[in-house]
């Protein structure tokens, strides 16, 4: 493994523990800033909220800088953020430095995505962003426990110190591991230009509702698992943990085939997380079966990230980086969405298991459109060769 991929995935890893970390603190935050606990909750939707937005823009901002210099910039704003987190004495000083660690999420990924496929073979680009993203996936399976594990027994805003360590480490490796010559910068209006491309915007709409499907059920595990299931509470942390292995898994194999196959790759995985959700509506009453759909659901819905950043990428191929930022906040849309959708099915009174139904809706409907895309794209070949 090329040592860059080993300092963009060490910063991936602290990018991504701060991203949930809040979810664990929910309570310590809120005890000792004197706020509600849903209130404490908006930490992690105004974060999401920061990466949607800052993406593309803060993208054709560094457009004309030198990738690497871009990167450790990035990284610079998001240890800054966690201090300012983690000094925090006031919510709105938490929320201010939440956003400004968010600002560095989208376009670290995004650019990130490129500079991993320029320091591989060719035939290995898609494995390079997996390996990336394994840094994000870990980050979900180690680091957000052990920061709620700090966080409640050194206070939460030992959490952030020591996530603004990791910063700091992985500063280091971009500023050391990451080739310059590798990293030539991009120029504003040809990366703009690349979205005049309909088959760009139909892999991003791919990306926003393909990958919807996998928040709308995940958002609402603890619920489904305890009140449908019938586990105890004490037994999520496990259960979320295969759920986290499962995200390692599906990351790492994902990418192997999407190496060799990209398009059919990305088709059969929307197939089989559409059809492991419709599946989950009758495991979920089957303990044993249920823990098994859980890894699935990891495993195929993570999967998917990896080919679809790489399927975008291609489709913006000369000018990359934007597109590959806009696709960060796809993935984020797309969460955000489904998490609503699935929320407005337990409201209207469909249960705890409804999400899975509407889930495997919209990743459905992600999948018609990848297969119109696919299409479309073979009737312009063919217009072109006629």
């Amino acid at each position: 493994m090329p040592l860059a991929l080993l300092a963009l995935a060490i910063s991936a890893f602290a990018i991504g523990t701060t991203e949930f970390v809040t979810t664990g603190l929910l309570q310590d935050i809120a005890r000792d800033l004197h706020i509600t606990i849903p209130q404490a909750g908006y930490l992690t939707s105004g974060y999401a909220l920061g990466v949607v937005i800052s993406a593309p823009i803060l993208t054709i901002l560094l457009a004309r800088f030198n990738r690497k210099h871009t990167l450790v910039f990035l990284i610079l704003l998001f240890i800054a953020g966690s201090i300012v987190s983690a000094r925090a004495v006031t919510f709105e000083e938490l929320m201010f430095g939440r956003v400004l660690s968010a600002f560095c999420h989208g376009a670290f990924f995004g650019i990130g995505a490129v500079v991993a496929t320029t320091v591989v073979a060719p035939n290995k680009k898609a494995s390079a962003i997996a390996l990336m993203f394994t840094g994000l996936t870990l980050a979900n399976v180690v680091g957000v426990p052990l920061g709620t594990y700090v966080g409640q027994h050194f206070g939460w805003r030992a959490a952030f110190w020591a996530i603004a360590v990791l910063g700091v480490i992985g500063f280091a490796g971009l500023a050391a591991l990451v080739p310059k010559q590798l990293a030539e910068r991009s120029h504003i209006m040809d990366e703009i230009a690349v979205f005049k491309r309909p088959q760009v915007w139909l892999a991003l709409v791919v990306t926003a509702i393909g990958f919807s499907g996998l928040l709308a059920s995940f958002a609402y595990i603890s619920p489904m698992m305890t009140e449908v299931a019938g586990f105890a509470p004490e037994n999520l942390a496990w259960i979320l943990s295969i759920y986290g292995v499962g995200l390692v898994v599906g990351n790492i194999v994902a990418a192997k085939f999407a190496d060799r196959a990209l398009v059919p790759t990305i088709l059969t995985l929307l197939i089989l997380l559409t059809l492991v959700l419709l599946l989950f509506t009758y495991t979920i009453h089957i303990k044993p079966l249920a823990i098994i759909t859980v890894f699935l659901l990891g495993a195929i819905g993570f999967g998917t990230i990896p080919p679809l950043q790489m399927y975008v990428m291609e489709k913006a191929t000369g000018a990359p980086t934007l597109a590959s930022a806009a696709n960060i906040s796809a993935f984020n849309l797309g969460a955000s969405g489904g998490v609503w959708l699935g929320g407005m099915a337990i409201d209207a009174g469909y249960g705890f298991v409804s999400p899975n139904w509407v889930g495997a809706m919209t990743t459905g409907i992600g999948l018609l459109i990848a297969i119109y895309a696919v299409r479309q794209k073979r009737a312009l070949v063919l217009e072109n060769n006629c």
